[in-house]
């Protein structure tokens, strides 16, 4: 079974989801909205194995929006200075 989790929740509870994993579980890890990467048991091969590009949900709109007002940009330039 795969479990979908954000980016946020990922960095808020980064050792329950090793710790997960380590155990057998996969996740599926959303950033805006949109799947990201995957996290999967040491040895265990990608449950996708197509081009990712062909998701549905890789290319759907994101959802919601910023309470503040900040576009993804300005997001951007104050996680990855």
């Amino acid at each position: 079974m795969t479990v979908t989790i954000n980016a946020r929740e990922l960095r808020s509870d980064l050792g329950r989801v090793v710790k997960l994993a380590r155990g057998g579980q996969h996740f599926t890890v959303l950033y805006r909205s949109r799947v990201a990467f995957e996290i999967m048991p040491p040895g265990r091969d990608s449950a996708f194995d197509g081009d990712l590009t062909e998701d549905t949900l890789y290319g759907a709109e994101a959802v919601g929006s910023s309470s503040s007002g900040r576009v993804a940009r300005d997001h951007d330039k104050d996680l990855y200075v």
